[in-house]
């Protein structure tokens, strides 16, 4: 027998909506007929309370501390795999087979290079654009050199569209940073990983050869994986909004990218850095902060600690402390930003203050950390996120379209502006 939950009005009229159960054994209520049934809507203020989709991608629990892709622990596929096969997994729902994985490695190196018009483009933007603006735009435009990039034909070659997009972002990411700094474009290589790829088209110059360290290449290929997807967060939301309307796979992405350039959502590793820089700047050292962020009458906000979704520690902030660590003592660094980072951290792990609110340091805590270790520059930052976030958005566009509920996205509203008045001329209006 289906469960339900019973809703009752102001003037005693009850309706009964079913109560649907999730593979994990979450609750929801399908309130999808309340409209038509009473006349009323739900006012839920940032979607905190509502479930837009059912989704088989992402299970995340935000008290225990539990994040799995396609039901595979993160802890698992941080340690067992590789970004590019995790991509895989979140598109086609199943971990590879050896030769599926190497067809899509190579569907993606093979795509690696952007047409050559489209470095015409980067000129048409200034020097000290924000490299997120350049990579929404140039991705927005890869519809432009696909005729099955739209419309219908869009999901009928999702397979193609998916390399595409795994592949170009990496290369246009790297070119919106060679544009920034004034250095000449460099070229992918397809007999090198994604992830060294990646590195070497950012850091190599033509007038010296440029060594990969392994233990770099690990460290972002790790970052990679653990951004890849997380639910249906801004960012995920906005594809799946935009994709209702039949926009291809590239706009959806492009308005991914935009919702994750907030300073809320994808820009808070920034803001740790920002963060660290102030600390240091100022001389005083940690414990004024400290007592700063324990102040709630104080503006001072520590970055980087407590997530509005994990009541405990966050599972990918977990891995990556160890590999932080690991990456740190190898590269021997005496960065004064990195040493306040981890007095941060100390702090926080021991103080009563944080832990008993549960305040623990978060993936963007120590993405920022590490970033700055790599040498990428802070600008850079929100970009990393959307290159390891794009598998994701593409997964979730992909259900979305193979949904057979879906709904182009249309929210109600609770009116609140004023009732009908009757127009006066402009001399009448006092």
């Amino acid at each position: 027998m289906t469960e339900k939950a019973k809703i009752i009005l102001p003037d005693g009229q009850s309706f009964d909506f079913p109560v649907l159960t999730g593979s994990e054994h979450e609750k929801g209520i399908d309130i999808s007929s309340l409209r038509k049934l009473t006349g009323y809507i739900t006012l839920d203020p940032g979607f905190v309370n509502t479930g837009s989709c059912e989704s088989s991608i992402t299970f995340l629990d935000g008290e225990k501390g539990v994040l799995r892709y396609r039901g595979y622990p993160i802890e698992e596929l941080a340690e067992k795999s590789s970004f590019i096969e995790v991509a895989y997994l979140l598109i086609n729902g199943e971990l590879p087979k050896k030769d599926q994985l190497e067809n899509f490695t190579n569907r993606i190196n093979l795509n690696s290079m952007i047409h050559e018009d489209m470095r015409h483009f980067f000129e048409g933007f200034s020097q000290n654009s924000h490299p997120m603006v350049i990579l929404s735009a140039m991705i927005s435009s890869l519809s432009a050199y696909y005729a099955e990039a739209s419309g219908k034909a869009s999901i009928e070659n999702l397979e193609i569209n998916s390399a595409r997009l795994i592949a170009k972002i990496s290369t246009i990411a790297a070119f919106s940073h060679k544009k920034s700094v004034g250095q000449p474009f460099v070229y992918p290589r397809d007999e090198l990983s994604y992830s060294a790829n990646f590195l070497n088209m950012m850091f190599s110059v033509p007038a010296e050869s440029y060594e990969l360290d392994p233990v770099i290449e690990q460290s972002l290929e790790l970052l990679l994986i653990l951004h890849a997807d997380h639910e249906q967060n801004c960012s995920t939301s906005t594809v799946r909004v935009v994709g209702s309307s039949m926009a291809n796979v590239y706009a959806s992405v492009s308005s991914g990218i935009l919702a994750l350039w907030g300073p809320l959502h994808g820009g808070a590793n920034q803001q740790v850095v920002e963060m660290l820089q102030q600390i240091h700047e100022d001389k005083a050292g940690i414990s004024k902060y400290i007592e700063k962020a324990k102040n709630q009458d104080s503006s001072f906000r520590l970055m980087g600690f407590g997530h509005r979704v994990y009541k405990n520690f966050d599972p990918r902030a977990k891995i990556l402390k160890v590999a932080c660590d690991k990456l740190l003592n190898k590269l021997g660094t005496n960065d004064p930003l990195l040493e306040i980072a981890l007095e941060l951290e100390e702090t926080a792990l021991t103080d009563d203050y944080f832990i008993e609110r549960k305040l623990y340091p978060t993936l963007d805590f120590y993405t920022g950390i590490m970033y700055r270790a790599i040498g990428i520059p802070l600008n850079m930052f929100t970009v990393m996120f959307a290159l390891g976030r794009v598998p994701g958005w593409i997964a979730q566009w992909k259900e979305m379209h193979e949904d057979p509920k879906q709904k182009i996205a249309r929210p109600r509203q609770l009116f609140t502006g004023h009732t009908r008045r009757s127009y006066t001329t402009i001399t009448e209006r006092h």
